[in-house]
């Protein structure tokens, strides 16, 4: 099973068992509790144990009965979440596919920007796309070029400007905002 379908089946990444597994074992004690303050009233009657145990158990049941909530709600946040952040990175993906194809990049262009937009550096984007060191620079600054840009820093700054909602206030950087 690869990682994304684990995630999709256990959206806390492994806790979801080891929660049910909990809830499993104070569901039985309560269970056990609730039998033995049933027998309790049957034999003996309410007497101040009984009743200590009466409250131990409900306080099980309840415990059980929220513990199940939480987890359900706690499973259903977890979800919504990473269907939020699927959404945005797929936005963001069509920020970054519209300014590429607003430069014009050539396929090869695209794949160096992304791959350098990543973190790749000039040796390993090499060896991904199976070309010289020479082409991979050649091609990045093609697209610094088109991007307007003079290196990999400031490429990255258009993105980040994009993902944040703008550039930075000038007043802001300084904490004088």
């Amino acid at each position: 099973m690869s990682d994304t379908s684990k995630e999709r089946s256990d959206p806390l990444g492994g806790k979801t068992t080891v929660l049910a597994a909990l809830l499993v074992v104070q569901s039985l004690a309560a269970v056990f509790f609730l039998g033995d303050v049933i027998a309790d009233i049957s034999l003996v009657g309410f007497d101040a144990h009984t009743v200590v145990e009466a409250m131990v158990a409900l306080a099980l049941v309840l415990g059980v009965g929220f513990g199940v909530l939480e987890m359900r709600r706690t499973i259903d946040r977890v979800r919504r979440s990473e269907e939020a952040l699927s959404v945005a990175s797929g936005a963001f993906a069509e920020v970054i596919d519209g300014y590429f194809h607003r430069w014009d990049l050539t396929p090869a262009e695209r794949d160096v920007a992304l791959l350098a937009l990543k973190g790749f550096d000039v040796s390993e984007i090499a060896a991904m796309r199976k070309v010289a060191g020479g082409t991979v620079r050649a091609q990045l600054a093609k697209v610094y070029g088109k991007a307007g840009v003079s290196n990999r820093t400031q490429l990255l700054s258009i993105f980040l400007d994009e993902l944040l909602g703008g550039p930075v206030k000038s007043g802001m950087a300084s904490g004088t905002a």
